[in-house]
């Protein structure tokens, strides 16, 4: 089993000492007015992806891969029913096999729900991300209105990335943050963000 599997950035890689801690759960924050799911596009290039989508539809999220300059075999994608997200999410997420990756988009409508029975549905997603030495990838939101249920996610995981956009005159600015690895170390500097057709890295602060 893998000690790190590769986020798909090869730069950020090396940074992470290799990727992301096989069996980890990371959440990934970023704007909603942000080009923050190229992403997960790239989450997904790597390994085999089991994409579940809270908001959009199936064929929606399917056509964004199709038309992605990302190369990728298009992930599985399911869709979580409002009714049961939290039932359709544990059914879907026993079935990844050893050394993949998940990605949930996004998870604020889990974490709309009750709070003892999203706290067991995180728990036993890292167990089978422990057993399985795969990565799950929990996207959310951080706009004007962050679900309550987010302090839960993120103490649950092990790894967080934030995305943050500033506008400045006819400038757009992406920055990540790491400030949150187990299994490794969190990042002391912000890493700036080109985020085009692919995300780029500015590698001017020498962190290549």
């Amino acid at each position: 089993m893998a000690d790190r599997l590769p986020t798909g950035i090869d730069v950020l890689d090396r940074k992470l000492d290799g990727g992301l801690p096989a069996g980890s759960l990371l959440v990934y924050e970023s704007p909603p007015a942000s080009q923050g799911e190229l992403l997960l596009h790239e989450f997904a290039e790597p390994r085999n992806t089991l994409y579940l989508t809270a908001d959009r539809t199936e064929d929606a999220v399917r056509d964004v891969f199709e038309r992605a300059v990302v190369p990728s075999n298009g992930p599985d994608v399911r869709y979580l029913s409002n009714d049961a997200p939290l039932d359709d999410g544990r059914r879907l997420f026993r079935n990844l096999g050893e050394g993949e990756t998940l990605i949930v988009d996004p998870i604020d409508a889990l974490e709309r729900t009750d709070r003892p029975r999203y706290e067991t549905f995180l728990s036993e997603l890292q167990n089978h991300m422990h057993n399985t030495g795969s990565v799950a990838v929990l996207h959310g939101l951080r706009g004007e209105h962050v679900p309550e249920l987010r302090d839960a996610t993120i103490h649950f995981a092990d790894v967080a990335f934030r995305l943050r956009t500033t506008i400045t005159g006819n400038d757009v600015e992406n920055t990540l943050a790491v400030p949150k690895f187990r299994g490794g170390r969190a990042l002391d500097e912000t890493i700036k963000l080109d985020l085009g057709e692919r995300v780029g890295i500015d590698t001017s602060r020498d962190i290549a």
